[in-house]
């Protein structure tokens, strides 16, 4: 995350909040060079 200009902790805490509701086709999305903060 770090690497490509994202706060590490902030990060995580989007990405493991919204895994369990995020559709498996889609899982690329929350990869650190494809994120977006919400």
């Amino acid at each position: 995350a770090r690497l490509n200009g994202h706060d590490p902790y902030a990060y995580l805490k989007d990405v493991l909040t919204r895994l369990p509701t995020h559709r498996a086709s889609e899982i690329g999305q929350l990869l650190p060079h494809n994120w977006k903060p919400v």
